[in-house]
């Protein structure tokens, strides 16, 4: 079986979702199923590694509302797919694979990524509206399924008014090491880690209004940003930081990391910019604890990635992991100031064994449901039912 994933985008424009497709590539390719990515040439900085030959990345223009890719037809009829994946909504992906799906009747499964949640269809309403109205609902009616991250995003997909079945799959995780989990890097000061995109639904700009608040006791705490700048909001948070009086400084991960401690120590908050790969790993090996205070989200990748590095959690139920709660994984806040920083006081209060406590919890909750090769295996099985080569999966639990 061939399976051909399209995205707007593979490097770290696309967020969360190019993580999410290179990783799912990877898995499959290595269950012995055979994927190519296509997607489209960017500005953003590239994400490695890929899986042999992805991905194939085209060339677009700028249409009224859009970026066209002219040579898209051309390249998905090279790649000969069984099945196509899309991920994401509101772009000509949306207009052209219905189309080609059709002339050639091949199924197809669409990945929203929490785009139909209500707190994102409520960014750019009427824009979303029209796209709507022109494309995007023939694109969703048109899919032989949907693919929900949790039982919140298949909710809100039924809510939008798509009939089409719905399966719950949730993204996965890779686990370090053993020995990466924890340590590497050593730090007389505690580490508070936001890492993602810095973006207004993350619900920074209250998280550092309640760090300001927060009274973190006789211990030192110190709020790490990392992550690529979206809207300017980065400049956004900088200015609440003027105007808390709170200290802060752009210094690169690599600068945090290996640089002198005392040097870096006495600034509250640091903005590290974009980070990957081997830095990143060793950012998360540096954290003390997560933090992820988000209005909406598909299902984060960043809570995964903290929990393998047996890191306590603060989030929201935004974030649609409830399961962090019940396996006491993760402290729940609210997006509302004085959540946050209750959330803060407890966290900084906590005994280090009580630190250490929620990380294992995390750490075992990846490792036995979000390990990418389980997902990949549950992804697989939707394949093969759209094709009509086996029964319906249990992930599908709306049809």
């Amino acid at each position: 079986m061939n399976c051909l994933h399209l995205t707007q985008s593979v490097s770290t424009l696309g967020g969360g979702i190019s993580e999410v497709v290179r990783a799912l590539s990877f898995a499959q390719t290595d269950a012995g199923l055979s994927t190519k990515v296509l997607s489209v040439r960017d500005q953003g900085d590239p994400i490695s590694p890929w899986p042999n030959g992805s991905p194939r990345l085209l060339e677009s223009r700028k249409f009224p509302g859009m970026q066209v890719i002219p040579g898209l037809n051309t390249a998905m009829d090279s790649s000969s797919p069984n099945v196509i994946h899309t991920h994401g909504l509101w772009t000509y992906l949306s207009v052209a694979v219905p189309r080609w799906a059709k002339r050639y009747g091949r199924p197809y499964v669409v990945s929203p990524h929490g785009m139909l949640d209500a707190w994102a269809l409520n960014r750019s309403r009427t824009k979303k509206q029209l796209a709507s109205i022109l494309y995007e609902r023939r694109h969703l009616a048109g899919a032989a399924c949907l693919h929900a991250l949790c039982q919140s995003e298949a909710e809100s997909i039924r809510a939008y008014g798509v009939k089409v079945p719905v399966a719950i799959i949730p993204n996965g995780i890779d686990l370090p090491e053993q020995n990466e989990c924890q340590g590497g890097v050593t730090r007389q000061s505690k580490t508070l880690l936001f890492l993602g995109r810095i973006h207004p639904k993350k619900g920074l700009a209250n998280a550092l209004r309640a760090w300001a608040k927060a009274d973190r006791g006789d211990r030192d705490w110190q709020f790490v940003i990392a992550g690529w700048d979206q809207e300017r909001h980065e400049l956004e948070l900088k200015q609440i930081c003027d105007e808390l009086s709170i200290s802060y400084a752009d210094i690169p991960a690599t600068q945090l990391l290996h640089g002198k401690d005392d040097k870096y120590r006495s600034v509250s908050v640091v903005f590290t910019g974009s980070v990957f790969g081997d830095t990143k790993e060793e950012l998360l090996r540096l954290a003390d604890a997560f933090i992820l205070p988000s209005y909406s989200e598909g299902l984060p990748m960043s809570v995964l990635e903290a929990w393998a590095y047996k890191l306590p959690v603060l989030m929201t139920e935004h974030c649609n992991l409830p399961e962090g709660f019940a396996a006491k994984a993760a402290v729940p806040i609210k997006t509302e100031i004085a959540s946050i920083a209750d959330a803060m006081v407890k966290l900084f209060s906590a005994s280090d064994e009580e630190l250490s406590q929620l990380g294992e919890n995390g750490f075992n909750l990846v490792s036995e449901r979000f390990t990418w090769h389980k997902i990949a295996e549950q992804m697989n099985e939707l394949y093969h039912w759209v094709l009509g080569d086996s029964e319906k999966p249990e992930c599908v639990q709306y049809d």
